[in-house]
């Protein structure tokens, strides 16, 4: 904590609105203390509004009593008085962080245990699981209870490890997911688990409505479907002559279940305490009707049983021990001209729905009293406890009937169930409304977490605040229900949800992978049973079952969540949760940093990783914070717009003084590269010049070989308009601190004639290669071929020989050069006598030269009068600023004949060219800067748009692939 203020406020500052996220909500402190204390950013002996007082410390506060803060965290005025709020709406921020609530809440029990037991031991055991274990085989179907088992272990102790691993508000899953792989996974996959649940509850209202119709025909408006199969088919012989099977009429199943799903309605809108009151009213008779069906096992044959039904027998035990795949019906009955094939991943396909309530208990974390403790207790129990129950079923149902029994009577439970069938009606109802129940209150509270959120615009509807109910979610879900229950066909709707409670599950075991993997700082589960290779495991069955079930569903499902994906993306704002993919992408960077070393990086990987400096000389308007064709030549710079640029601005100032404007101004200047799609940093540095600051920047910017190499400017065309005296020495200082820095320079002139991308030119691309300078020049040239503005360009390489002899010679090589860099380029060799090879200027200046090559020379004379009387009233060496200079006149004319003859030749050649690169000569040791400038104004007078280039003491183009 600093002195006088918390998050960095200082003394002497007011706290800059800290306001919480809005997906965070502040909720009140419970005190079990003797006292709380309450603390707020102050300065010392002053309140909250700045007047002095003698009690600004902490004060203490019974245990009990309400505070209420606003956002800011203001203390209440020294008068001791704080506004008291209500009972149930008091809060407090305390650094920042989530307070605990008063309000009663859940225990593992009530909050966990009993909702997974409730969702898991659902319609699949009562009137599938027979069937299944005739179809599949005794040891088939243990590898299927296994293997399903397994996933939900594994899921289940990721699960823990995120649970456990801080303090988790609603959403369940969601939560654990978008807070581990961000907001765009935990969105996407978050939604298609409330689809799962939503559909879920619809496969569960179906099951009571259907075994209901069942038990009692009577009670159908419709008359009954039924299905005459000729001959039952059992181990490929005939089992009987003719059955019947009546099944329910398809509008009974959805008049039904339309008012049994409006009824579960008016008992979710009464909230989840009315939900925890009739959920024992639900869960013991299911419990009971277990039992029941336990004790008729064991008990079998009874009077009038069925003729299928043997008893717990060894023969019937290896008679059913391999498996019987076969063709069915729609009601499921061996039929060799049935539509439907089953083998054990069709199996697979049915069964897993019976495993997927291991959720239920997360989906309501927002009203658990200890998410840490219940939701790895609960859970896990509620897991081992049904999957060694379905083991221990597919002993006692193989060994009890005969295969014809098993895959002919859907109800066999009920058959066998002691003292009558009509309990196991009764438990198989009120089982399939709990977890009915449980899928129409977890749902809506997992859309509402999603929406409260705040990442997607669209769900803002769904919104449910502290303390209210989600009815706006709970209408919503319903109306998916209701939807779902209409299409009346349950083995339609269990893949559909097997696919969504998959996805959920390999989401929840990557993201227990991805944060142990990383093991970041954060990473402190409380649960020490998980690892991260179980973690990986857990997740690749869950993929593996998905495929083995369905390709298309897995094709569909995969296909919706990679749809939100990209929506979340392109229209949800953006969720600051430190997700795991971050933490990836950080480790990443170091070890490829690392990998990278600090050698120089070969010609065939070298990047282009320009730095932008985006406001060295000029007056642009403050909120401008950077010239906007920069942004346009940065991306001509990179190919495809792929790469690094760091944009770089100078504040001149007292860095104390100026460390918040700077703050501002790297905002701004990030908020402008995004706005300019141009991928890039921001980086703003305070320093008492621009020269000492860009000297900083080019030492310490960047880290190992990820720094950058290219120092990209404006030319300063306004030097002689402002800051005459300040331009010059700037511009030299940074040119040579780019040569001893070895960085590579291009500074453009015309930069507000360069096209943007839009703006498609036709002509040539112009080089006068004059120095080595490793290939950059020829590179850049290939890279603005790449940009849509510049695809119609064709390029000509200038070389500059002394002599025509020179020419054929000079061109032959510069082709074969070319050829082996794979580039197309025409080269042109004109011919340019230097000064000591021009006899007409060892005597001076011809009265024919340009007028702005005699303007050049009579103001450098001018210039260097100056210097040379303000030396000598003074009594000094010659001086230019602060540094000593020395002037050679001689020097000075050729200089100025070199420039004049190189622009000339570049506006007698390219006049038309679209773009011009010419090298950077370098500034002389120990000469003026003004004389320099000079220099420079001459070479690229009357020069529209031209690139000056001085490149590295390596290559950045190789010959060999």
């Amino acid at each position: 904590m600093e002195r006088g203020g918390f998050n960095g406020v200082g003394p002497d500052e007011e706290a800059p609105a800290l306001k919480p996220a809005p997906q965070q909500r502040y909720r009140t402190v419970e005190s079990h203390d003797r006292a709380v204390v309450q603390m707020a950013p102050m300065e010392f002996g002053s309140s909250a509004d700045g007047s002095a007082s003698a009690s600004a410390g902490p004060r203490y506060i019974k245990p009990g009593t309400n505070l209420r803060t606003d956002a800011r965290m203001h203390m209440a005025s020294s008068n001791g008085r704080s506004s008291n709020g209500s009972q149930g709406d008091s809060k407090l921020e305390l650094f920042g962080f989530d307070s605990l609530e008063t309000e009663t809440k859940l225990g593992t029990m009530m909050g966990v245990f009993v909702p997974c037991l409730q969702n898991i031991l659902g319609i699949i055991y009562y009137i599938r699981f027979t069937w299944i274990v005739g179809m599949g085989g005794i040891w088939q179907s243990l590898v299927l209870v296994a293997f399903c088992g397994s996933c939900t272990f594994l899921t289940t102790i990721s699960l823990s490890a995120i649970a456990t691993n801080g303090a988790m508000k609603g959403g369940g899953p969601y939560y654990l997911i978008g807070r581990a792989l961000g907001p765009e996974v935990g969105v996407s996959i978050g939604l298609c688990f409330f689809l799962g649940n939503a559909v879920a509850g619809a496969m569960y209202v179906l099951g009571a409505v259907e075994t209901f119709l069942d038990a009692v025909p009577s009670a159908g408006f419709f008359q009954e479907s039924v299905t005459v199969v000729s001959n039952t088919f059992v181990n490929g012989t005939a089992a009987g002559n003719a059955s019947t099977i009546s099944t329910p009429n398809l509008h009974d199943l959805q008049v039904y279940g339309i008012i049994v799903t409006i009824l579960l309605c008016f008992i979710v809108f009464g909230g989840v305490n009315i939900i925890n009151k009739v959920a024992p009213a639900f869960l013991i008779p299911v419990l009971f009707s277990i039992l029941c069906i336990y004790i008729g096992v064991f008990i079998a044959p009874r009077p009038n049983a069925s003729k299928w039904i043997t008893g717990l027998s060894i023969t019937t035990l290896k008679d059913n021990w391999s498996s019987d795949y076969q063709r069915t019906n729609n009601a499921g009955v061996p039929d060799p001209n049935g539509s439907i094939y089953w083998d054990f991943n069709a199996l697979l396909g049915l069964y897993f729905p019976a495993v997927t309530g291991i959720m239920a208990g997360s989906n309501r974390s927002a009203s658990l009293k200890d998410t840490q403790r219940s939701i790895p207790i609960g859970t896990l129990h509620a897991t081992i406890s049904t999957t060694m129950m379905y083991l221990l079923s597919v002993f006692l149902f193989g060994a009890l009937s005969t295969r014809e029994g098993l895959l002919t009577d859907r109800l066999l439970c009920a058959a066998v169930a002691w003292p009558s069938p009509a309990v196991i009606y009764a438990g198989i109802i009120l089982s399939t409304l709990g977890a009915a129940l449980q899928s129409l209150t977890g749902a809506p509270r997992l859309l509402a977490a999603i929406a409260n959120d705040d990442i997607l615009p669209v769900l803002n509807y769904f919104k449910a605040y502290e303390g209210s109910e989600p009815h706006v979610a709970t209408l919503f879900t319903s109306f998916i229900c209701i939807s779902c229950v209409i299409i009346g066909n349950l083995d339609l709707i269990t893949p559909t949800i097997t696919m969504f409670f998959l996805l959920c599950y390999a989401g929840v075991n990557l993201s227990c992978f991805l944060l142990d993997l990383l093991d970041a700082p954060s990473w402190r589960p409380r649960w020490k049973l998980h690892h991260w290779s179980l973690s990986l495991i857990g997740a690749l069955l869950c993929i593996v079952i998905m495929f083995m079930i369905s390709w298309t569903f897995t094709v569909v499902s995969l296909a919706l969540a990679s749809l939100i994906y990209y929506y979340v993306s392109l229209k949800g704002k953006a969720g600051d949760w430190g997700d795991g993919f971050k933490s990836a992408y950080f480790q990443l960077a170091l070890r490829s940093l690392r990998s990278m070393g600090a050698n120089q990086v070969h010609p065939k990987n070298w990047y282009p990783i320009p730095l932008i400096f985006c406001r060295p000389w000029g007056k642009l308007p403050e909120n401008v914070p950077c010239h906007p064709k920069l942004a346009d030549f940065a991306n001509c710079m990179k190919k495809k717009g792929r790469g690094m640029s760091i944009f770089v601005s100078i504040i001149d100032g007292d860095y104390h003084e100026s460390a918040e404007d700077a703050k501002t101004a790297c905002r701004q200047l990030s908020a402008y590269i995004d706005y300019r799609r141009c991928e890039g940093v921001a980086e703003i540095i305070v320093a008492p010049s621009t020269s000492i600051g860009f000297r900083s920047i080019v030492q310490t910017m960047g880290l190992g070989n990820l720094k950058p190499n290219i120092v990209v400017m404006r030319y300063p065309e306004i030097w002689r308009r402002e800051n005459l005296t300040q331009i010059p020495s700037t511009f030299v200082s940074i040119i040579n601190d780019c040569i001893i820095a070895n960085k590579a320079v291009v500074i453009v002139k015309g930069l507000d004639e360069w096209p943007n991308e839009y703006q498609r030119q036709y002509g040539t691309i112009d080089l006068y290669w004059i120095v080595r300078d490793g290939g950059l020049m020829l590179l850049l040239s290939q890279l603005l071929l790449t940009k849509e503005s510049f695809e119609s360009c064709k390029i000509q390489v200038f070389c500059i020989a002394e002599e025509d002899i020179e020419a054929e010679e000079l061109k032959a090589d510069v082709k074969k050069f070319l050829y082996d860099l794979r580039m197309q380029a025409d080269v042109i060799v004109v011919t340019m006598k230097s000064w000591e090879a021009d006899p007409d200027r060892s005597g001076g200046s011809k009265k024919d030269d340009p007028e702005v090559y005699r303007n050049a020379q009579s103001r450098i004379r001018t210039y260097i009068s100056e210097l040379k009387e303000a030396a000598g009233r003074e009594g000094r060496p010659l001086m230019e600023g602060r540094k000593q200079v020395v002037v050679d006149e001689q020097k000075v004319d050729k200089f100025l004949y070199t420039m004049l003859k190189l622009n000339a030749t570049i506006l007698r050649h390219s006049r038309m060219a679209v773009v011009v690169l010419v090298s950077l000569p370098p500034p002389p040791l120990n000469h003026p800067a003004y004389c320099y400038m000079e220099y420079m104004d001459l070479l690229v007078e009357n020069i529209p748009r031209i690139l000056i280039v001085r490149g590295y003491r390596r290559d950045v183009v190789t010959l060999f692939t």
